[in-house]
């Protein structure tokens, strides 16, 4: 059984009910086996039946950086073939986006995982990996992110004014309880694209990075700037630099953690808020998994194969990009991540939160959750927060 969230507007009451079908099973029904694994891989879902990868956590380290150098590569065609073609521009939009996908998968995965101890065998391990990518990538120096974390699993501290997710949403994001949800939307629409809210946002990443006042944290991040800057400056490459990387460490990574940060925590009702108890922790998180069902038609009809092109299209391009851009690595299941925020069996979440969902999620009074389409799961959070009042999370 699938269970899905409905916020209605008028009564704000969370409601499961069963599918008969959920949009991953007719996936599964109605397309080749062959292409299943990228099915599975880009909605987070696998097929009906399907056996677990099996993946290592440390093979996330690898990923990511095989998707920046790949997506550097590609960025750099432009700038250097002697032909640049409108062909051969395209590929930096690509590019762009490879290398935004291994930066988030480094953000979301492998520095998140390390701040619970899970990607590497030993503590210390995590602790090194996790401060030099801090350093590295302009992340919140790495045992201050831990602590804040910590808290953030925490019932009696999830969506209150000590929590890192409200504090980013209502005071970074500017988005406040109780303020109508087209309000909030285009205050979450300018933040994407308004210079001085990037402007604010690196601030805040520079100096919970390079200023933290941790001599050997700082000075790692501050000599590998300086470094890449002046090596780029002495070759000649300083345009290529800002746009193959600056640019994707900074306003396009930005711009993703918004989108991201926004369809992770959704406001529970008053009364489930109030208790604070692990029927919250379930209210709280929904999965977001990318994708719709196919079409019922055939595609030997006109419309059918109208609807199935359309279907294709949007599979291979929003969601696809969604996936790529937003919802990296384990981020769909982060439902499952606040439920078993210390398992090692995260490394193959898709099958992990599966089966947990089918053994009826064991120790939580509620199932799980979920939402297809990252800005329908967007638009249900935000009317969470209308919803809310700014008593019920403590401002």
């Amino acid at each position: 059984m699938t269970l899905i969230s409905d916020v209605t507007a008028d009564t704000r009451i969370l409601t499961s009910f069963s599918l008969p079908v959920d949009p991953r099973t007719r996936m599964a029904a109605r397309l080749p086996s062959w292409i299943q694994p990228f099915l599975t891989w880009l909605t987070a879902k696998p097929a009906p039946g399907e056996a677990p990868a099996g993946r290592r956590a440390e093979s996330f380290v690898s990923g990511a950086l095989g998707w920046i150098l790949a997506g550097c590569v590609l960025s750099l065609c432009p700038f250097l073939l002697s032909e640049s073609t409108l062909a051969i521009w395209l590929l930096l939009p690509i590019g762009l986006t490879a290398t935004c996908c291994g930066l988030g998968l480094f953000q979301v995965v492998v520095f998140h995982h390390c701040s619970h101890g899970t990607v590497f065998s030993s503590r210390e391990r995590n602790r090194q990996v996790g401060r030099l990518i801090s350093a590295l990538l302009l992340f919140k120096r790495f045992d201050d992110y831990q602590r804040e974390h910590m808290l953030h699993h925490s019932p009696r501290k999830l969506l209150t004014e000590e929590d890192e997710f409200a504090d980013f949403v209502l005071g970074m994001c500017g988005l406040e309880p109780d303020m109508p949800k087209a309000e909030l939307w285009r205050r979450v629409a300018i933040n994407l694209i308004s210079p001085g809210f990037h402007a604010r946002f690196l601030q805040r990443r520079l100096s919970a990075s390079l200023m933290t006042g941790d001599r050997a944290h700082d000075w790692v991040g501050r000599v590998a700037w300086i470094g890449a800057i002046g090596a780029a400056a002495a070759t000649g490459m300083l345009l290529e630099f800002a746009v193959v990387w600056v640019l994707p460490v900074t306003v396009l990574l930005q711009m993703a953690t918004v989108l991201r940060i926004l369809c992770e925590h959704r406001f529970p009702e008053p009364e489930v808020m109030a208790v604070r108890d692990r029927e919250f922790v379930c209210h709280a998180t929904a999965g977001v998994f990318p994708g719709s069902a196919p079409p019922e038609l055939s595609a030997t009809t006109p419309e059918g194969m109208l609807q199935w092109t359309l279907w294709w299209v949007d599979l291979l391009t929003v969601q696809l990009f969604v996936r790529l851009f937003v919802l990296v690595g384990d981020a769909p299941c982060h439902d499952f991540h606040h439920r078993k925020p210390a398992t090692r069996r995260w490394a193959d979440y898709i099958h992990a939160r599966q089966a947990d969902l089918d053994a009826g999620s064991p120790g939580f009074p509620t199932g799980y959750f979920e939402t297809w389409g990252l800005f329908r799961a967007i638009d249900q959070n935000l009317e969470t927060l209308a919803a809310t009042t700014p008593e019920a999370i403590g401002r």
